[in-house]
């Protein structure tokens, strides 16, 4: 069994200090850009409407409905914002719910993930523990997931448990439906409103919910690969996580918000997100470089998790291989 390695023998105690520190303004300013580039994607095809618009709205859009599950996902561990009650409006209003995901939820079932990282009792191994695997395969779940076939499974299963048994009396079905996905209702019922009320109620259904059940379901997926398929040593807390190094094509449609520093997110999982290219610069500046599990771009990490049709050459590590869409409402997963 590994053992983590402690802060203070990764960086300086002032290091660690400058790295710990939360900000109410990154957080403002990190969902109001979110919601920004969506709002400019959307004027950007009411202003040109023609096919190149629409596809760049619709995959920038996606982009940052997964942004806006990475900043949840840093409300769930405390660091979107430093006034506790600034982050929970934050990552549930104005980032999980909008996405019908859910902070709560999500937060119960990441710090299993952290506290068994790719071990067993890791809910996140069903994703990413049967790689490498074939490349084949790899492009038949890009395929699904860019036609919308794993979103649209996806929240059909998780509509179908938030209505619950049809056998139970509808004041109860009313109520695990509202604690399931009310405020999540709401909050899309008003921005379906708002569109309406501006004109292009149709945006809604293509500028919103297409995004989220195309683009933002590929994106998802390559994220999880990057960030724990085919690892080199699951009990070497340097490689059992993996950081992506990208350029601005990738951070802009693939990876915001430095999700791609996910092996420092591990180590010094405390760090808010604004400051993981600080921690990982400070990390090889003490000489840790050379321990790090670091890739360049995620066509080399595509790559690096797939093989030949037929070629056997590298088993797929042990883990389970069940069919599962996971916890729907935590909305940051995807299928295996």
């Amino acid at each position: 069994m590994r053992t983590a390695p402690a802060a203070s023998t990764l960086l300086t105690h002032t290091q660690l200090a400058a790295l710990r520190t939360r900000s109410n303004g990154w957080g403002l300013w990190l969902v109001f850009h979110a919601w920004a580039v969506i709002a400019g994607a959307m004027v950007l095809v009411a202003v040109w409407p023609n096919p190149l618009t629409w596809l760049l709205a619709i995959v920038a859009i996606g982009s940052r409905q997964l942004g806006l599950l990475i900043l949840m996902h840093d409300g769930a561990h405390g660091m979107l914002a430093r006034t506790p009650w600034l982050n929970r409006v934050l990552a549930q209003g104005f980032c999980a719910w909008p996405v019908l995901a859910d902070t709560d939820v999500y937060r119960r079932y990441h710090l299993q993930h952290h506290a068994h990282t790719m071990q067993d009792g890791d809910p996140d191994l069903v994703l990413t523990g049967h790689y490498p695997i074939a490349r084949s395969s790899l492009w038949r779940k890009l395929r699904r997931d860019l036609l919308g076939n794993t979103g649209y499974a996806q929240r059909r299963a998780q509509w179908r448990a938030a209505l619950g048994d049809p056998s139970q009396p509808l004041a109860a079905r009313a109520r695990g439906y509202w604690q399931s996905l009310g405020p999540q209702t709401v909050i899309n019922l008003g921005l379906c409103a708002g569109l309406s009320a501006a004109g292009y109620w149709y945006f809604y259904p293509l500028l919103w919910l297409l995004p989220l059940l195309t683009w933002q379901q590929l994106v998802l997926r390559v994220r999880n690969i990057a960030e724990h398929a085919a690892i080199p040593d699951r009990d070497d807390p340097f490689k059992f996580a993996r950081t992506t190094l990208v350029g601005p094509l990738e951070r802009a449609f693939v990876a915001p918000y430095w999700v791609n520093y996910h092996l420092e997110h591990h180590l010094l999982m405390w760090v808010p997100c604004y400051r993981l290219p600080l921690c990982h610069r400070l990390l090889r500046a003490n000489g840790h470089a050379g321990a790090m599990l670091v890739r360049h771009g995620y066509l080399e990490v595509l790559r690096e998790v797939t093989h030949a049709d037929g070629d056997e050459r590298t088993p797929p590590a042990p883990g389970r291989r069940e069919r599962a869409v996971g916890t729907f409402s935590d909305g940051f997963r995807t299928t295996p």
